[in-house]
């Protein structure tokens, strides 16, 4: 490229965005095969233009920035290279409604893959690193689920004394009645008291323990329930559920709930068969 932009690599199959996880299909691969390219075809979004030619941009104000990157890509022709969208408001009520509404607001086809909207003060130079206070990512409300604890592990440098890190399930049915199948893992989202709790009860309530995995009671009204919030889902045949979250965290401990009135597994079907995500095996 006679530039350099700031973007995010895709997959487009038909015009849409695909998972992370069919990305990574196309990610350090020492050997990119036709077919692989054909399967797989990289598409690059660009966000900013730091540099045109030999001139460095970055300290140029944002919207000027933005002028000169949707001239640079008009030039370009690439159909493999994209600019995100742009969202006009007037309002913080009318941003709260786009943010919440991808698809009214221009994502189009890609609305299911939007996390959110990119705040950028029209006058800041592109800075490098995370400084706070001229960009802002403000991202779309999670899913919320309530699972089953199940496994607990300990975690690692300054949490290697307690359990900390979760695996959590949903209620399905199996050959013997309804059964707990395991639907992802988190080890964040919770205070450190709540850490403290959740520790004094795996170690109160393992029934065998499994090298440095223990398993925690998790009965129809014996157990804890999570609150756990997540980002989105996909199809994984890598899980016995069949789904795999992204970003899960646990936001809420439901000690006032029984495992028994857990979330089940068809509910997250339900959320699956809406986002039309899959993962490629």
């Amino acid at each position: 490229l006679p530039g350099a932009i700031d973007g995010e690599l895709l997959i487009l199959r038909e015009g849409r965005v695909q998972s992370f996880n069919v990305l990574q299909q196309r990610l350090n691969r020492k050997v990119v095969s036709p077919k692989l390219i054909k399967e797989f075809p990289i598409h690059l979004r660009a966000y900013d233009l730091l540099g045109d030619d030999e001139n460095d941009l970055r300290e140029l104000p944002f919207a000027e920035r933005r002028e000169r990157l949707e001239t640079f890509i008009a030039k370009l022709g690439d159909p493999r290279i994209d600019l995100s969208p742009t969202v006009s408001f007037a309002s913080w009520e009318a941003l709260t409604a786009a943010r919440a509404d991808p698809a009214s607001a221009g994502a189009g086809e890609d609305a299911e893959a939007v996390e959110g909207v990119m705040l950028k003060r029209r006058d800041a130079p592109y800075l490098p690193g995370r400084p706070k206070g001229q960009w802002w990512k403000w991202k779309r409300d999670p899913h919320i689920i309530d699972a089953v604890l199940m496994y607990a592990q300990r975690g690692h440098g300054k949490r290697s004394s307690y359990y900390s890190d979760y695996t959590f399930g949903v209620w399905t049915a199996g050959n013997g009645g309804d059964e707990l199948v395991p639907v992802g893992k988190a080890y964040f989202g919770f205070t450190d008291e709540e850490l403290l709790q959740i520790d004094r009860f795996v170690r109160r309530n393992t029934t065998e323990k499994f090298g440095p995995v223990r398993h925690v009671v998790h009965e129809q009204d014996k157990g804890l329930v999570l609150e756990v919030a997540f980002e989105g889902l996909q199809r994984s045949p890598r899980h016995k559920s069949g789904v795999a979250m992204r970003f899960p965290r646990i936001s809420r401990l439901r000690w006032d709930k029984p495992p028994r009135e857990a979330d089940r597994l068809e509910t997250l079907e339900r959320m699956l068969r809406t986002e039309s995500v899959e993962i490629e095996a």
